[in-house]
């Protein structure tokens, strides 16, 4: 049977939360639906917590820190834990490329690569056991031995969007783990299905009980895991809006917090870049998970005197994709993940025409699809920086293009915003490429297209978020560090002559 025509859910207790080890009960009977973003139809129930359900997931996870064997392990043997979670997560790669396309959207093709990606993500962190310097000697002024250490933060609370799931578990998860923190791990109530995944991998592997807990909430109840001091940081990937809130409430007891939030990126496109082969790699990227990714590269800056070529050129590219059923192979974008983003969505392109900006295709649903929740690739030209479309994060397959004066006020406009999560740089020339990306406050940017490196870190300028997720970046906020001052070396600092 074809995973289009295959509605079954691949886990095994949609009903229960995984805490300390163990599949509970909840402490009520309420749960929540997930639609089918092709079909409307309810695809999973699953329970949802209360305050209860949250309290008994941060009291497993604190004691699990303070008094089980995780933080107490080498760093070698939690490293096998974290390949072993790797290997799970692959051995389920079927049931991920169900899950994701009727949770999110995106097509099948990108969702059979997401097991393969998670398993890269904890190989990495494993890894870093023998590379990451967790201890080193040091020189105190006053005399002495001196050693600073890296440990664990904590009990960490990992809250994960709905639009990819299984990357985003893994990048918080991985480095979390390694590091020696327990985890509560808060499913999206659009997307919770890879939550359950993760947790049937945890078992699987023997994790230590309480190393490892998770639940599905929404966001009144999840607040309580921000709120609450047995939870020493919090690491969340979402909106800005909620990312505000979070900080605020962190800021408040001095939790620890990780921040992965908002874009409105900017391509800015050099006079020397051909606009055909950048329209289509712009419209192929703003496919991906139809355009539900904050890294987007939603702002295309382009001087003057070639805005309507790149309108043009883009309006070409986007009327050509193929939007359709995940499942369908001919597909090459998806439905958004609910009926309520297709409407923040169809909002957005309505503030567009009001404003004045071209429509130049696209702006409404696909006309052969009444079911899902679709909206077509759209462009919009003669768009002003400062208006709503331009600085507000869509979260859809909406392109605005801006006339530039010129290429410095090109990267003007493109600094112009409260974000600084992603951008790219369009020219046949690495130099200028290399001097424009310097100029650019944002955390990534790409060369000639939508281009990103989880293992060189991932991560916001201004209200784009706090710290990075990936690479050797992404470990240290899950690390504290500690001064050691000692009257002398221990034995295995005896042969350190540098000393």
């Amino acid at each position: 049977m074809s995973l289009a025509n295959d509605i079954s859910v691949p886990i095994r207790h949609p009903d229960r939360f995984f805490i300390g080890g163990q599949w509970v009960t909840p402490s009520s009977g309420a749960t929540i639906n997930v639609i089918d973003s092709h079909s409307e139809d309810v695809y999973l129930t699953v329970a949802e917590a209360q305050a209860a359900d949250i309290d008994r997931a941060v009291s497993a996870a604190r004691e699990a820190f303070d008094n089980g064997p995780w933080p107490r392990l080498t760093h070698a043997e939690r490293a096998g834990y974290l390949r072993a979670l790797g290997e799970q997560v692959v051995k389920r790669s079927a049931d991920i490329a169900q899950m994701w396309p009727r949770e999110s959207g995106v097509i099948a093709a990108v969702a059979n690569g997401a097991a393969f990606g998670a398993k890269h993500t904890f190989d990495y962190y494993a890894a870093l056991a023998d590379t990451f310097q967790w201890e080193r000697p040091a020189r105190p002024a006053r005399g002495g031995f001196g050693l600073i250490i890296k440990e664990p933060v904590g009990v960490v609370g990992a809250i994960i969007p709905w639009n990819a799931p299984m990357g985003l578990i893994s990048m918080k998860l991985a480095p979390a783990l390694i590091a020696g923190c327990t985890v509560i791990l808060k499913s999206s109530p659009e997307a919770p299905g890879e939550g359950y995944l993760i947790a049937e991998a945890a078992e699987a592997v023997g994790l230590p009980p309480g190393v490892l807990n998770v639940v599905t909430a929404d966001r009144e109840v999840s607040e309580l895991l921000v709120r609450d001091p047995r939870v020493d940081k919090i690491t969340f990937t979402g909106s800005t809006a909620a990312g505000r809130k979070i900080a605020s409430i962190c800021g408040e007891r001095i939790a620890r917090c990780t921040l992965e939030l908002g874009g409105k990126s900017a391509a800015v496109i050099l006079d020397d870049a051909d606009l055909e082969t950048t329209a289509q790699s712009l419209a192929m990227a703003e496919c991906l998970l139809s355009g539900q990714v904050c890294a987007s590269l939603t702002r295309i800056v382009v001087t003057r005197s070639r805005h309507d070529d790149m309108v043009e050129a883009l309006a070409a590219a986007f009327s050509k994709v193929k939007v359709g059923d995940p499942f369908d192979p001919s597909s090459q974008m998806g439905p958004l993940a609910a009926e309520r983003q297709r409407t923040r969505v169809e909002g957005y392109i309505a503030k567009g025409l009001e404003t004045g900006a071209t429509l130049a295709t696209g702006g409404g649903r696909p006309k052969d699809l009444d079911r899902g929740w679709y909206v077509e690739p759209t462009v919009f030209g003669n768009v002003d920086n400062k208006s709503v479309i331009a600085q507000e994060e869509i979260f859809g397959p909406v392109l605005s293009v801006i006339a530039a004066d010129d290429e410095d006020d090109a990267v003007r406009i493109a600094n112009d915003t409260i974000y600084g999560l992603h951008g790219a740089v369009f020219t046949n020339d690495v130099e200028r490429a290399r001097e424009v990306a310097g100029q650019m406050r944002t955390g990534a940017i790409g060369h000639n297209g939508f281009k990103s490196d989880f293992d060189m870190g991932h991560g916001g300028f201004k209200q784009s978020g706090i710290g990075r997720e990936g690479g050797v970046d992404g470990l240290l906020p899950f690390l504290e560090s500690k001064a050691v001052l000692l009257d002398g070396p221990t034995a295995r600092y005896h042969q350190h002559t540098e000393l």
